[in-house]
């Protein structure tokens, strides 16, 4: 028990330094979505992509989104599907973007009940043993996430994807050719490395039902 409360106030912790985007940006969601319709093609006119590998933006936290749109932008986070998707888009143009999808509702999703307890406790408890931090310390325990710390919204999301961006953290770790955009803190890549893949798996298919 003491590990938990010891990696839960260090999830905490992290959250307070969170992920970075610039404050005197102010999104206008009516103005994104003009700039949205080849956005839809793969993610849904309202950001809920009907396709298990392109992620739900609809009721993405705004601050998460905006960082994530420069990271492609710059090549901080590198995503071939989106390769040139965002070039010539100013910081303005990817804040209403942002304001524009955060905007919307998420649809739902469902768990496999075969993974249900598994996902549960990486998920509410973590993996103390392997220093592996609760999910929801930093995603909040419904889902939800963090929107003013920058920590993304989960429940609803594609359980494909989710592993997915997992494998790639954990990849990163070790290899800079996987995720390595979770900022010198290396949040989710430490957790990410500490998950077996069927805790992947499970976690993922856990986070889908989430509502």
């Amino acid at each position: 028990m003491k590990k938990v409360a010891i990696l839960f106030g260090l999830a905490l912790g992290w959250a307070q330094a969170g992920y970075t985007a610039d404050a005197s940006l102010v999104g206008d969601a009516a103005a994104g979505k003009a700039q949205t319709a080849v956005c839809g093609a793969c993610h849904g006119a309202d950001g809920n992509s009907a396709v298990p590998t392109f992620p739900k933006l609809a009721g993405q936290g705004e601050k998460y989104l905006l960082k994530q749109l420069k990271d492609i932008r710059d090549g901080a986070r590198p995503v071939p599907t989106m390769a040139g998707q965002l070039d010539g888009k100013s910081n303005q143009d990817l804040a209403d973007i942002a304001a524009y999808f955060a905007s919307q509702s998420r649809s739902g999703g469902q768990t496999d009940p075969a993974l249900l307890a598994l996902g549960e406790t990486v998920y509410r408890s973590g993996i103390p043993e392997r220093k592996v931090a609760a999910c929801s310390a930093c995603h909040s325990p419904t889902g939800s996430g963090n929107a003013p710390a920058g920590f993304p919204a989960l429940a609803g999301q594609h359980a494909e994807y989710v592993a997915a961006q997992l494998i790639a953290y954990r990849k990163g770790y070790e290899d800079e050719t996987g995720r390595t955009n979770d900022g010198d803190i290396r949040i989710m890549r430490t957790n990410a490395f500490g998950l077996s893949d069927k805790e992947i798996q499970a976690v993922a298919s856990y986070v889908a039902g989430l509502h």
